[in-house]
């Protein structure tokens, strides 16, 4: 069929220039309805999405005090995790080895108990001669360490982290929003439904809502490229982004290498910091972009790509 070409407007209808054509399309951009956010900002969670090398697909996540989440269960993640399960065999074999080791030497220990025992009375009359006001000192002192440490527990306890959809230390992504909503309608277990407000979301949401912010919006798959590219292709909000995902994913995961990886003082921090400072005007950008120049480009893109490689490892893709 042949192709047909444009309708000419009518002589009575004048031409649009490219003024007034710009003013038509930005009234239909404002008359086109945004996503409601009310859903989403009344239960404290919010639709994401992630693009992986594999794909891209949603997900949910929220943040939540501490003490009012049970983190993901690992154990069958870690069981399948062949480099995982070599490690415990060598552990195991090195269990043994020790033990026989120990019962070898058992006998030649024997011979010097008594040696021990003589110095172990000696210790106990040295202590026995403390001072009640030094035991009173040690006393206040482990007191003031124990409210020290219950001090410091109740403010990690406090601390807001981060929680996905996830189910036995598989980060559940969907191809689509449908997909998503019915797996969320379908009551089957996940790490989410701990939440207070996990209920009513599963009676209310729409495919519809689905809708993630731009800031939920990460392109995991873009980042090792984007560092090959050299200096001068950086994209700073690309890789920020991709660091602060990088980063709730696994601590809600359990991923303790890829924390490590972006941990304070590493390499990939010092170049989360320098893009950050980079972007700022004045004095701080200049002198962000002049560390940005000594970070090395093919050690910050083979560090992401083995962030990048962990986090696919640990997702469940659901049509």
């Amino acid at each position: 069929m042949a192709r047909q070409s444009p309708q000419r407007p009518d002589a009575d209808e004048p031409e649009l220039d490219d003024t007034t054509a710009s003013a038509a399309a930005d009234e239909v951009e404002v008359d086109r309805p945004a996503a409601d956010r009310a859903l989403w900002d009344e239960l404290r969670i919010d639709p994401v999405e992630i693009a992986l090398p594999a794909g891209t697909g949603f997900t949910l996540r929220a943040y939540r005090p501490a003490r009012e989440l049970t983190p993901t269960d690992v154990a069958e993640r870690d069981q399948d995790d062949p480099f995982l399960a070599r490690r415990q065999v060598v552990e195991t074999e090195d269990v043994e080895e020790v033990v026989i080791l120990d019962e070898e030497f058992a006998a030649l220990s024997a011979e010097d108990e008594d040696e021990e025992e003589d110095d172990e009375k000696r210790a106990d009359r040295r202590r026995r001669g403390k001072t009640e006001a030094a035991e009173a000192d040690e006393d206040e002192a482990d007191e003031d360490e124990a409210d020290e440490d219950e001090d410091e527990a109740d403010a990690a306890g406090d601390e807001e982290v981060p929680v996905f959809l996830t189910h036995r230390g598989k980060l559940l992504l969907f191809k689509t929003p449908e997909s998503l909503v019915s797996f969320i309608r379908s009551g089957a277990p996940n790490d989410l439904s701990q939440l207070d407000s996990w209920n009513e979301l599963s009676e209310r949401v729409e495919p519809a809502d689905v809708a993630p912010l731009d800031e939920d919006t990460y392109e995991l798959d873009l980042v090792v490229e984007n560092l090959r590219g050299g200096h001068d292709a950086w994209d700073p909000t690309l890789l920020i982004e991709a660091g602060e995902i990088a980063r709730d994913l696994a601590y809600a995961l359990r991923l303790p290498g890829v924390l490590d990886m972006l941990s304070a003082g590493s390499s990939l921090d010092d170049l989360d910091e320098a893009l950050r400072a980079s972007v700022n005007g004045g004095i701080g950008g200049f002198m962000g972009r002049r560390r940005l120049k000594k970070i090395g480009a093919q050690t910050a893109s083979l560090g992401w790509r083995t962030i990048v490689g962990k986090i696919s490892a640990v997702v469940d893709w659901r049509d």
